[in-house]
């Protein structure tokens, strides 16, 4: 009897690991093989795959995590480094954690972090 592919993963799904680790071994020895090169053989490529990733990060955002205790000098501090008025920079201010500025330049970031934590507020660059 031939299984067709469907099957035969079929077969593979109703298997217990140990009998597939057995299969596996079976395999290895009856073709000469090993399944484990192919797995050593990817982790160079996931490596190189992390290291893209962190590339140097250009732009940034500006997160206030806390307002502290001087809510109204971060009100401010906040109307200062955004277009915002009054009312939208209180109730940006009252919803922290919240992002003030989103993908902004290194230096502007920096700028802004330090007049906000000037202010009073906690602050992350993310």
């Amino acid at each position: 009897m031939t299984l067709t592919k469907e099957q035969f993963i079929d077969e593979i799904k109703s298997m217990s690991v140990l009998d597939l680790a057995d299969i596996v071994k079976a395999i290895e020895e009856e073709f000469g093989v090993s399944a484990a090169p192919a797995a050593v053989a990817m982790a160079p490529g996931v490596a190189v795959a992390e290291a893209a990733v962190e590339e140097e990060q250009t732009e940034f955002d500006v997160k206030i995590t806390d307002i502290g205790a001087k809510k109204i000098n971060v009100i401010k501090a906040v109307r200062e480094v955004t277009p915002l008025g009054l009312k939208e920079a209180k109730d940006l201010v009252e919803s922290a954690p919240v992002v003030v500025l989103e993908q902004i330049s290194k230096e502007s970031a920096d700028e802004a972090k330090e007049k906000l934590e000037a202010a009073g507020a906690a602050v992350d660059l993310v």
